[in-house]
């Protein structure tokens, strides 16, 4: 019997250092799969943005450190550095997740913060996002999905203070 054991112990540690070095970043950028790169335009006037990832689903990114990840290699907490009118700022992000979604992030800009926290479709994307800006509500539906052959969202459209925009990404998958 403690052969057995002892044989299932081993097949079966294989498959926790696996689960162990799976990151969930892919899922915190709203997409699933073997995600390569996100290449996202139309983001409230930012131009183009780009976010790579390993093969294990770890985002990499320009700015991008500071990352703590809890014991099932859930995201928790991320800095960026970014270049403001004001010159370099860091916005430190913590995530809050609920059945494998991101359900709250709270972004933290030295002088203030900004909480936004999603409602998801049928499909797991997100249906809306409510935003408090240091105590200002406002609430942000997204329409009009339109999906590639790997499921994730590459176009949709949002209204945000009475202004339509659309939102756009390629997607880069690992073969």
């Amino acid at each position: 019997m403690k052969k057995v054991m002892m044989m299932l112990a081993m097949l079966a540690l294989p498959f926790a250092l696996q689960a162990q070095t799976k990151f969930h970043d892919v899922e915190a950028n709203e997409a699933t799969g073997p995600v390569k790169s996100i290449t996202q335009s139309g983001m409230m006037g930012r131009g183009e943005q780009v976010i790579n990832f390993t093969k294990e689903g770890k985002m990499q990114a320009e700015g991008l450190s500071g990352m703590e990840y809890d014991e099932n290699g859930y995201l928790k907490k991320a800095e960026r550095s970014v270049e403001g009118p004001q010159g370099n700022m860091k916005i430190t992000t913590t995530y809050k997740w609920e059945n494998g979604k991101v359900k709250s992030q709270t972004m933290d800009f030295g002088q203030g913060g900004m909480t936004q926290v999603f409602t998801y479709n049928e499909k797991g994307a997100p249906a809306s996002m409510s935003m408090d800006m240091m105590g200002q509500a406002m609430e942000t539906p997204y329409t009009d999905y339109k999906y590639d052959d790997h499921g994730n969202w590459i176009s949709r459209k949002m209204s945000m203070m009475g202004r339509e925009m659309e939102q756009t990404r390629k997607i880069e998958y690992y073969e």
